[in-house]
């Protein structure tokens, strides 16, 4: 009497309720799991059983699995706690004024366009020259150099004492540093009326009617 024996290779079926994904485990719970493998191990071939190396290999997969299942969940609820807590302390900035690298503002007639210039070591003099959109010059300021962040403020007036028109001015500066001429960094004043928050993460944008949208992260001074 001969014996047909029963082969190892078969298409696994999954329970009901349960999705295969191209990982083939991930979709699986820990209970789908273990039917799956207790029915394996009913229908295997007694006269050649399945390698319990491979049994193992499936259950550190399914451990892997849970594992990062789990931490993928405490992720979100971090990152959800974390967004609401910086909605809340971002919020307290609406209104206050904040200085950050830039060379170009919003002016609006009547109200001066502030902030501060970098001072490189060694300068013995700074020249600030404002121009309009156009690239026109609409005035020079001469400032007495000191160490360090150096504050200024522009009250609108042109080189030629009448008053400038509301608009996008550009500010940039010069320093005489060992009687050569070098860019210096210019910082300018903002205010904020709103705040922007960024869902995937990304992080908070202050709006600014002066400076536009600036990032938090590139804010020198809050005030």
């Amino acid at each position: 009497m001969s014996t047909t024996p029963v082969s190892n290779t078969q298409s696994t079926v999954l329970p009901a309720g349960t999705s295969k994904s191209s990982s083939g485990i991930a979709a699986l719970s820990p209970a789908d799991f273990m039917t799956l493998m207790t029915a394996q191990l009913k229908n295997q071939d007694p006269l050649n059983p399945t390698d319990s190396n491979q049994f193992l290999s499936q259950l550190a997969q399914l451990s892997t699995v849970s594992g990062i299942t789990s931490m993928n969940t405490t992720m979100t609820n971090l990152s959800s706690s974390l967004l609401s807590s910086q909605a809340l302390s971002s919020a307290t900035l609406v209104g206050h004024g904040i200085l950050t690298a830039a060379s170009k503002a919003q002016y609006t007639a009547g109200q001066p366009l502030s902030g501060a210039v970098q001072v490189p070591e060694g300068a013995s003099s700074i020249t600030m020259t404002i121009t309009d959109k156009s690239g026109a010059v609409v005035r020079h300021i001469t400032a007495t150099p000191g160490a360090g962040l150096q504050p200024f403020s522009w009250d609108g007036t042109t080189d030629g004492g009448a008053s400038a028109a509301s608009g996008t001015y550009n500010v940039g500066v010069s320093a005489i540093v060992n009687g050569r001429s070098q860019a210096a960094t210019t910082l300018l004043n903002g205010t904020v009326t709103s705040v922007t928050l960024d869902a995937s993460g990304g992080g908070v944008t202050l709006n600014t009617p002066e400076l536009g949208p600036v990032a938090l992260s590139s804010v020198n001074q809050i005030s």
